[in-house]
C-alpha cells in the first residue's frame, strides 16, 4: 500500500466523535481527517473549524460521492450506523463504526454482507477488548489458566445516569433500546470474547422503565447526547437476562441506566474449571488452587485509557495489512441477535431461540 496518509470522513460529529473519535484520528501518523458530515452542520463546521479540516458536508451521501476517501468514521444515532455502513462499503470505503453494530439483527447481517461482498474492513467500536486488564485477561483465558469458562455473569448498572433524556439516546425509533443496547454491547462482548466467542443459541430476558420522569444523574455517563426537556422516553432504564450457546456456557446479564444501587459499577465474572475471575471496575481477582491450595490472586495491572483510541489505532493498523482484526463483523451480528431477542423475550415473556 502506497506511504500516503490515509483520508477518512466522518459522519456524525456530536459527543461521542468530539470526545473519543477525533483525538483518536488526529494522533494516528498514517490517517488525514479531511471531511466531516452532520445533519447539524452547523456543529461540524465550528469542529472543521478548530481543526482546520476544510470539507463539511449536511448529507453523508455526498460525502461517499468523493473517490478520494479511504475511511468512513460513523458516529450517528445507532438507527442510522447501518445505512451510513452499507453505503459506505458499496462505494468503497472502509469503515469504522460506534457501537452498537445496528438497531436489528437484519441491518447487522446486511452490514457484514456488505463488508463481504466489497472486500473492505468493516469493525464496530469494542474499546473494552482493548483495555490493559482485558489483553491480561484474554491472554490468561487463552493459555488454559481457566480451564473450561462454562458460566458467568456481566453488567454495567448505574444508580442514576440516563443519557441525553428526551433525545435520540431514549427514543427507541433512533436508539433501537435503552441500556441493554447501549450499555449491554460493551460488557457481554467483553464476557463473550474472554469465552472465546461461542454461538449463543437462546435467550430470555426482562425490561423495566420505572425511572423515566427523574431528573437526578450521578454518573459521568449521562451527559453523553443531548437533553430535551420535551422529548420522548420510550426505552427501559434497566434490563435483565440470560444466554445460552451452543457449547452449553450461559452467561447473565444485567444493565441499567437507572436503578436503587450503591454505585455504579461494570462487572464481568467468569467460571471455568481450572479458576475464576472477578473484574469489577476495572479491579481483577483470580480465584484458582495452588498446589492443592485456594488461592484468591491480585494482579497488579496499570490502567490505560479506555480503549478508544487503541480499538481505531488497531483498524487502521488491519488496514495497513499490518494485523489481523480483533473483532469480525460476525461478532458484530451474534451480539444484535442477543439483543434484539431479549427485547423480544420481554415482550412475550418467554426463551426466545436463535437462529
Amino acid at each position: 500500500m502506497s506511504k500516503s496518509k490515509l483520508k477518512v470522513g466522518a459522519v456524525g460529529t456530536g459527543s461521542m466523535f468530539k470526545g473519543v473519535h477525533l483525538p483518536a484520528w488526529l494522533l494516528n501518523s498514517d490517517v488525514e481527517l479531511v471531511a466531516l458530515c452532520d445533519t447539524n452542520i452547523e456543529v461540524a463546521q465550528k469542529i472543521a473549524d478548530e481543526q482546520g479540516i476544510s470539507d463539511v458536508y449536511e448529507d453523508y451521501r455526498d460525502m461517499l460521492a468523493r473517490d478520494d476517501l479511504d475511511i468512513i468514521n460513523i458516529c450517528t444515532p445507532n438507527l442510522y450506523h447501518s445505512e451510513v455502513a452499507v453505503a459506505a462499503l458499496q462505494s468503497g470505503k472502509h469503515v469504522f463504526c460506534e457501537k452498537p453494530d445496528a438497531v436489528s439483527a437484519e441491518e447487522a447481517v446486511k452490514m457484514a454482507e456488505a463488508a463481504k461482498e466489497s472486500g473492505k474492513v468493516l469493525m464496530v467500536m469494542r474499546n473494552n477488548r482493548f483495555r490493559s486488564v482485558a489483553q491480561f485477561l484474554k491472554a490468561y483465558v487463552e493459555k488454559g489458566h481457566m480451564g473450561e469458562s462454562y458460566t458467568g455473569r456481566c453488567g454495567w448498572i448505574r444508580r442514576r445516569g440516563i443519557p441525553g433524556k428526551g433525545g435520540w439516546f431514549t427514543t427507541k425509533e433512533l436508539s433501537g433500546g435503552g441500556p441493554l443496547i447501549d450499555l449491554g454491547v460493551h460488557m457481554i462482548d467483553l464476557a463473550v470474547w474472554f469465552m472465546g466467542n461461542p454461538k449463543p443459541v437462546a435467550v430470555s430476558g426482562a425490561v423495566y422503565t420505572k425511572f423515566a420522569e427523574t431528573e437526578l444523574s450521578d454518573s459521568e455517563h449521562s451527559e453523553f447526547g443531548s437533553k430535551n426537556a420535551e422529548g420522548i422516553f420510550d426505552v427501559e432504564d434497566l434490563a435483565t437476562g440470560f444466554i445460552r450457546f451452543a457449547n452449553g456456557a450461559t452467561l447473565q446479564i444485567e444493565f441499567s441506566w437507572a436503578s436503587n444501587i450503591e454505585q455504579e459499577t461494570q462487572f464481568v465474572e467468569l467460571r471455568g474449571t481450572k479458576a475464576g475471575f472477578s473484574l469489577n471496575n476495572e479491579e481483577l481477582k483470580l480465584f484458582t488452587e495452588i498446589e492443592g491450595t485456594l488461592c484468591n490472586i491480585q494482579p497488579q495491572i496499570s490502567r490505560k485509557g479506555n480503549g478508544h483510541g487503541d480499538n481505531i489505532h488497531h483498524f487502521v493498523d488491519v488496514v495497513m495489512g499490518r494485523q489481523e482484526p480483533i473483532f469480525k463483523p460476525e461478532h458484530g451480528v451474534d451480539m444484535i441477535k442477543i439483543l434484539s431477542a431479549i427485547y423480544e423475550s420481554a415482550k412475550l415473556g418467554k426463551e426466545i431461540q436463535l437462529t
